[in-house]
């Protein structure tokens, strides 16, 4: 484990003022593809702020890619929601502590590794560009619809939500025919706006999860998706059982179609407000892998990692208490102007893989290699098939989603 208490950390401030006193987190972006204004003193050089939350809770902010990497791999930051302290950064995930309860990523291992282990098969290296054709045929196919009708089209529900939808339900045996049902009820499980509704879209989720595995055990043999492994575990090895199943479910399907869907739709808009770069990337395909890696890096969609501390820590010369919050905010944290050149501009060469848009260590995403494969293709398809594609609205008429969910635009119109 790193030694956090001799962690010294590399800063350039870039004439950033150092913050007088807690920022307040989370905070709506004014530009999608750009962290709040209101972070700026938070890149000043500190490795780590006190930040506020919603309900004026003073919790601690990683701001330093140094630290954050090795915070992120330190057993004594706790990701159980349900213990005493852990930072809840919008008033509709305050529920019951218990209701708060995730798999995967909720979870501190050995239950985690447990969990992790039942599903590394499918989102390997391997099995991801086993993959490939098939996402190739699906991105084609959305691409020739919506060719055929014709410009104007909106982006998102044309193309960047429906590739990854179709990709997680084939890899996990969902029916793609509920889409529009659990594409719903992930939006409101997200966004709200309200506790309720947000506990009622996943009350909704788990009903209908629930019910897709009780059909599948009544199979004599399950079919091949990730779900229906789960199902054949349950029968040949008495694990595991149907309440983890569906809270596996859950996270899989909601994550797995939410945050790819998000990158394909900012990416593509980040890349229309970037032309040289779109140039760039068009005269060279083979800049697609990097740019790809760049964009996540940029964008950092997936903000505000939360942990909690489970006994006093040491680190960079501040006191971290057990008990005390603590936050990785990835789109701070990727802008570490002492680890990246320029930070905030779009460079498809620099070396950017060692990024933390995925998170680090234990809960590093799980789905990070299909998801490259699936925003390699989307996007390189895209431009390849629509070189005239632009904006067919004034970009700042775009609405982009607000700062306490995963970032990505609401509607994204484009012609060609």
């Amino acid at each position: 484990m790193t030694d956090l208490t001799d962690l010294t950390v590399s800063t350039d401030t870039q004439g950033r003022a150092a913050p007088a006193g807690p920022v307040a987190f989370p905070q709506d972006r004014t530009c999608p593809y750009h962290p709040p204004a209101g972070y700026d003193p938070l890149r000043a050089g500190r490795p780590l702020s006190r930040v506020t939350l919603y309900d004026g809770r003073e919790v601690w902010l990683v701001s330093s890619h140094a630290v954050a990497r090795a915070l992120l791999t330190d057993p004594r930051l706790s990701s159980d929601r349900t213990r005493p302290g852990f930072p809840v950064s919008t008033p509709r995930f305050a529920t019951d502590p218990e209701r708060r309860r995730v798999a995967l990523l909720g979870l501190d291992d050995p239950e985690h590794k447990r969990q992790r282990r039942m599903l590394i098969p499918p989102f390997t290296v391997r099995h991801a560009s086993e993959l490939r054709p098939w996402i190739q045929r699906t991105v084609d196919d959305l691409l020739d619809a919506m060719i055929e009708q014709g410009p104007p089209a909106e982006l998102v529900s044309a193309f960047a939500l429906p590739v990854p939808s179709t990709v997680i339900c084939g890899l996990l045996g969902v029916p793609y025919a509920d889409h529009e049902f659990f594409e719903e009820q992930s939006r409101r499980l997200l966004r709200g706006p309200t506790a309720a509704d947000t506990e009622n879209a996943r009350v909704r989720l788990e009903e209908y999860l629930g019910g897709l595995v009780d059909e599948k055990a009544r199979r004599a043999e399950p079919g091949d998706g990730v779900l229906d492994d789960l199902v054949r575990r349950h029968r040949e090895e008495g694990g595991p059982d149907r309440e983890e199943m569906i809270s596996l479910a859950l996270i899989l399907l909601v994550a797995g179609h939410e945050t790819t869907a998000n990158m394909i739709s900012l990416g593509t808009y980040t890349l229309l407000r970037h032309p040289d770069r779109l140039a760039e990337l068009r005269a060279d395909p083979a800049l697609l892998s990097s740019a790809v890696e760049e964009l996540m890096r940029m964008l950092s969609i997936a903000d505000g990692l939360q942990r909690v501390a489970t006994e006093d820590m040491e680190v960079a010369g501040v006191t971290i208490r057990a008990g005390e919050g603590v936050l990785f905010s990835t789109s701070v944290i990727n802008r570490d102007a002492s680890v990246y050149d320029a930070p905030d501009s779009l460079d498809f060469h620099r070396p950017a893989r060692h990024h933390v848009a995925f998170g680090f260590g234990i809960h590093q995403c799980l789905g990070q290699n299909l998801a490259r494969a699936e925003l390699e293709i989307a996007l390189g398809t895209l431009l390849r098939r629509l070189p005239g594609l632009r904006l067919a609205a004034s970009a700042e008429k775009i609405p982009f989603k607000p700062g306490d969910t995963i970032q990505g635009m609401l509607e994204l119109p484009v012609t060609w």
